[in-house]
């Protein structure tokens, strides 16, 4: 799975709100803290406003807030908002995806790796990472050596 700048950018983004305890932030104080280009995060504010992550106030007080509680938004949410489906083949949903022949049994594969992708994802929210809260299975996960060799 690939994590693009932009979806790095959102939930970074996120974090700063979650540790703003509901106050409004403004988005030069959100760029400085995360280090994110300005522009990159005004771009990247408009998709989570659009996606009903975050609510925008106007005006000298303006800024960025959470949309709803950190503990009720998960990474996979922020991946939804800002890139689409968690795992797509060739742009499709690989419910989708039909293979002849030998490659018939390579749709489960994909569907199998999204329920994988889904598992961490959809169970890792934004109060979870603000608060270094992470669920259990992460460190099981990550307790393994084998997660951190590169291949």
């Amino acid at each position: 799975m690939h994590i693009t700048a932009r979806v790095d950018y959102a939930v970074r983004t996120l974090l700063e709100l979650a540790a703003a305890s509901g106050e409004v932030v403004k988005a030069e104080a959100i760029a400085s803290a995360a280090e994110i280009p300005p522009k990159v995060l005004e771009s990247v504010l408009a998709e989570l406003r659009k996606a009903e992550l975050v609510l925008s106030r106007r005006g000298p007080d303006g800024g960025y807030r959470l949309a709803r509680p950190a503990s009720e938004i998960s990474i996979a949410d922020v991946i939804r908002a800002i890139e689409s489906p968690l795992a797509s083949v060739r742009g499709q949903r690989p419910e989708d995806v039909r293979y002849p022949g030998a490659g018939e049994p390579l749709q489960q594969v994909w569907i199998a790796l999204r329920v994988n992708i889904r598992a961490v994802l959809e169970n890792v929210s934004i109060d979870d990472v603000a608060g270094d809260r992470l669920p259990g299975f992460i460190s099981q996960l990550t307790a393994d050596p084998g997660a951190w060799a590169r291949r």
